[in-house]
């Protein structure tokens, strides 16, 4: 059995088989829904149901409340048809012809740049092309269908080795390996690209990139895009910490700010150590592009990291700051069954 769903504004027509979601259906048939973590967690896939009803699958309070489920809100990448369908949803045009692989890989080089984050280098069988967006991320796929997800750390044009920014997680059993016992030339199997979080180049509008901790790992890869592909559209990095030691590459987007006219960069650590000698801005790492506008009407904001910044992010900036809805771009690194980007 299969149902029918119409796609607005689009008017594009999707047949979904009963043991699809929605979004398995759409990336199937070769329609770009945004999502981000494919588990019900992150929220990036919420959508309205327009008209029909839905099985609303399995998923994180947090993700999907009861009162936006009553406002008609379903999270796609949950959400099965009950019956036929119509949904409103942008579509995202640049992931269409984007090809989702499995291949393995070899740990080239394994950096480690604080206690708790450690860079991953990947190197591709020489045969196999890898294409992907700024931004998005891939699976590691590990034993019994589990898998963990890093967002890719490099930018397109620099793809002799995937980079990934792994934190180091108490108790995460993979994480805890990459610390305590991956090696060098060690083979894994991934999955990607995968999501939607990436650099919307059809805008002239000025762009705030908002991340925290590994946050920085996706907003490095996009900024290193936007600076090989000219993009001069002025650009300022919010990047939160704890502490000094946790902005883990400060230097790199200290030399972007020296290199590019049309780039800022603004740390900001939530509880700096006596030692670090911090004479930057303190606080909230959002709280602080809050303070600096008080319009964002005219900007697209990128928010990457914990899930209480991104939240608190696309609340007080939409709410507060005239932020339009639709140029809010998010990926938040969740922690469900397989989380994100750790």
């Amino acid at each position: 059995m299969s149902f029918q769903v119409i796609i607005k504004p689009s008017n594009h027509l999707l047949t979904v088989q009963t043991d699809e979601t929605i979004l398995e259906a759409a990336l199937r048939e070769g329609y770009g829904l945004s999502y981000g973590c494919r588990d019900g967690a992150c929220g990036t896939c919420k959508n309205k149901v327009l008209d029909g009803r839905v099985d609303y699958g399995n998923y994180q309070k947090s993700a999907l409340t009861d009162a936006e489920k009553e406002q008609g809100l379903a999270l796609f990448c949950q959400a099965r048809p009950l019956t036929d369908l119509v949904i409103e949803c942008r579509e995202v045009g640049a992931i269409k012809d984007i090809q989702v692989k499995k291949l393995p890989c070899r740990v080239q080089k394994m950096e480690k740049l604080a206690p708790d984050v450690m860079v991953l280098y990947l190197k591709l069988p020489a045969t196999e092309k890898f294409r992907f967006l700024a931004g998005q991320y891939v699976n590691i796929l590990l034993k019994e269908g589990r898998y963990r997800s890093f967002s890719l750390a490099n930018a397109p044009h620099d793809s002799e080795f995937l980079q990934l920014h792994v934190r180091r997680i108490p108790g995460g059993d993979f994480t805890e390996h990459v610390f305590a016992g991956m090696k060098e030339r060690d083979i894994l199997r991934i999955e990607g690209p995968l999501g939607t979080f990436f650099m919307r180049e059809d805008s002239d509008k000025p762009i705030v990139l908002v991340a925290s901790g590994t946050g920085f790992a996706p907003v490095k890869g996009m900024l290193e895009h936007a600076f090989a592909s000219g993009i001069a559209r002025p650009i300022v990095l919010y990047w939160g910490a704890r502490k000094r030691a946790d902005l883990y590459m400060g230097a790199l987007p200290e030399q972007w700010q020296r290199e590019h006219v049309n780039f800022r960069f603004v740390p900001v650590l939530s509880e700096p150590l006596a030692s670090d000698g911090w004479q930057g801005r303190t606080g909230l790492v959002h709280q602080a592009v809050l303070d600096d506008y008080v319009d964002l009407s005219g900007c697209q904001v990128y928010a990457c990291g914990t899930p209480v910044m991104v939240e608190a992010a696309h609340r007080d900036f939409t709410a507060l700051r005239g932020l339009p809805q639709e140029e809010f771009f998010s990926d938040a690194f969740v922690f469900s069954g397989n989380p994100t980007p750790p």
